[in-house]
């Protein structure tokens, strides 16, 4: 069986659109009948016309009924276009909607799915666009550009026949303008050089949005050193380089745009030489001047649905990339799922041969033959110089990235045998960035466990040591982080993160830079209260401060993805290695002080 080729570009927005197939044919379909309707009005003036010139010199003979009776086929088309227009926008709105919804609901579940490796090549700025811009412009396509683009087509028909029903000649006079226009818009918008703008173009607003976010998050580190936005670089750049290509991709449309609304909104310079052209040759002048009365009228009312057209093809054009780029992510594959999920109830931590690598083996590895042991019940401590690798081995465990050999064993089975849901539920991970949810302390300790009731979180705040704060808020547990200038230092955070770990009650606990914001008091508690979280439970602490991790059961030495030693305190100690060094510049920090001076001038 062939493997079916996916579709791309407008194909692939028209499937999506269809994703409500009875709302969109419906709402097609009453736009179809709402764009012939509104042609009838110029019939109904021809007709009314046609009466009116041969008793122009005597009003009398006049058949009133008659004029009457396509003024009222007139108005009442008009009416009838408008509500059919109205009610095809409805359903198609109704599509669009349902649409959006669920377009956003896989988008981010699909999002939830991927590795975390993903999400660190990947900026949020760049995926907030996917969610916030392409689809929400997909939407729009659906609400009101496809009920345009059933009627643009539909236009031309109608206006094809209207113009060779009455005067061939006259008709190809209106035909052959808007002939030219189009050709001179299809020849602008194709080609590689305006893929190439537009690719440059959707980039650009990516990177400026990343930037966004980027600035917004340092906002503080602006304030600080007294900066403005120009000095922040970055923002100002993208916001710069995005600007430049906005007005050259506007102004590679610039002579093709005059020509289009040139041509289209002049049909009638065609007209009039033809007329003149033809009308030696009459021996009908009555018949004739209602032909030309006709066209001319009728000219006019061209240019609006074929700049329409020229709107709605542009617009698809950007809409059809945005969804290249979400499909892009879609089409991210989530890590392997084991056909046959197995559990275990031994938490040893095994770590066998295992190297990785973030370009997939195509540079240096990461980390490389990394062997170690976590034990249940005891504490294992990763020490080393910032970029050894020590966060990306903490990463493996709960299997934000798949290894590149080797593999990790939880009670003698592979992780990559268990299912995402059982070996998330296994393993606690803190985070070394704190993130909190803007909600109530108690929903953002409630994350670790949903079904737990208020006592368990007060309790497990208070193992966390920071039940005394809570109660100092406004309104405790239910305050609102984030509003009402209620803002948490970052060791208060940090501590909402581990009682939120506590709550959770996982065999395993893994802590990055846990205790990175704690005061020499409070790093105290948070201690005390580790002491009794790793009561039969799995423990792997990341650290800096030395002297938090100094009485773990196994402390791995990491420098430049390997392991340098293992053991404990003492044993690595007595060894005279890269870990004493460590210890003695560690200690020796402790007493550095700023040192000062009296001016003896």
């Amino acid at each position: 069986m062939e493997k079916e080729v996916k579709k791309t570009g407008i194909a692939r927005m028209l499937e999506l659109a269809f994703m409500k197939r009875g709302l969109i044919i419906a709402a097609g379909s009453l736009s179809f009948l709402s764009t012939l309707m509104s042609f009838i009005p110029y019939v109904s003036i021809y007709f009314i016309i046609r009466e009116f010139v041969p008793h122009i010199s005597n009003l009398s003979g006049i058949n009133s009924s008659y004029m009457i009776k396509w003024g009222l086929i007139a108005g009442g088309s008009a009416v009838g276009a408008v509500l059919l227009n109205f009610i095809a926008l409805m359903c198609s709105h109704l599509a669009a909607f349902k649409t959006q919804y669920k377009l956003k609901l896989d988008f981010t579940r699909h999002l939830a799915s991927l590795p975390m490796g993903f999400h660190t090549q990947n900026s949020t700025g760049k995926l907030r666009k996917v969610v916030d811009s392409n689809i929400e412009q997909l939407e729009g396509f659906v609400a009101h550009n496809f009920p345009d683009i059933v009627g643009s087509f539909t236009a031309p028909i109608a206006a094809v026949v209207l113009m060779f029903a009455f005067d061939w000649r006259m008709g190809l006079a209106c035909l052959v303008p808007i002939i030219l226009s189009f050709a001179v818009q299809i020849v602008a918008m194709s080609g590689k050089k305006a893929a190439h703008f537009m690719n440059k173009y959707q980039t650009s607003l990516e990177d400026m949005n990343n930037a966004a976010v980027e600035y917004v998050r340092g906002i503080s580190v602006v304030k600080a050193f007294n900066q403005t936005i120009f000095s922040f670089r970055k923002f100002h750049d993208t916001i710069k380089h995005y600007g430049d290509w906005v007005l050259a991709y506007t102004k590679s449309f610039k002579t093709p745009m005059v020509l289009f609304m040139t041509i289209i909104s002049n049909v009638y310079l065609f007209v009039v030489p033809v007329a003149i052209w033809i009308s030696g040759g009459v021996t009908d002048y009555n018949a004739f001047a209602l032909s030309v009365i006709f066209y001319l009228i009728f000219a006019l009312s061209l240019t609006g649905p074929f700049v329409k057209i020229m709107y709605v093809s542009q617009k698809g054009r950007q809409i059809a990339d945005g969804i290249e780029r979400m499909d892009r992510v879609l089409d991210t594959q989530p890590l392997k799922i084991a056909e046959s999920p197995k559990e275990t109830d031994d938490f040893n931590i095994e770590f066998n041969n295992v190297s990785f690598s973030y370009n997939d083996g195509e540079q240096d590895n990461t980390i490389e033959n990394i062997n170690f042991k976590a034990r249940q019940g005891q504490i294992t401590a990763l020490v080393g110089p910032s970029g050894g690798g020590k966060t990306t081995i903490a990463s493996l465990i709960p299997r934000f990235y798949d290894v590149l050999a080797g593999y990790i064993t939880i009670g003698g089975t592979d992780i990559r045998d268990m299912s995402e849901d059982y070996l998330n539920g296994i393993v606690s991970f803190v985070f070394q960035d704190v993130f909190l949810f803007k909600q109530s302390v108690s929903d953002n300790i409630l994350a670790g466990n949903k079904t737990a009731s208020l006592d368990d979180v007060v309790a497990a705040a208070k193992a966390a040591q920071c039940h005394e704060f809570i109660s100092a808020l406004p309104n405790k547990y239910n305050t609102i982080i984030g509003t009402e200038n209620i803002h948490l230092s970052g060791g208060e955070r940090q501590r909402l993160v581990i009682a939120r770990a506590i709550l959770k009650n996982a065999p395993i606990i893994v802590l990055d830079e846990a205790t990175a914001f704690a005061d020499p008091e409070n790093e105290q508690k948070i201690q005390e209260a580790l002491s009794h979280l790793i009561k039969d439970k799995t423990v792997i602490i990341i650290a800096h401060r030395l002297s938090t991790i100094k009485n773990a059961n196994n402390i791995v030495v990491i420098d430049e993805g390997k392991i340098n030693s293992q053991g404990t305190h003492k044993q690595l100690i007595e060894k005279a290695g890269l870990y004493k060094k460590l210890w003695e510049q560690y200690t020796g920090a402790q007493g550095w002080q700023i040192a000062g001076g009296e001016s003896n001038v």
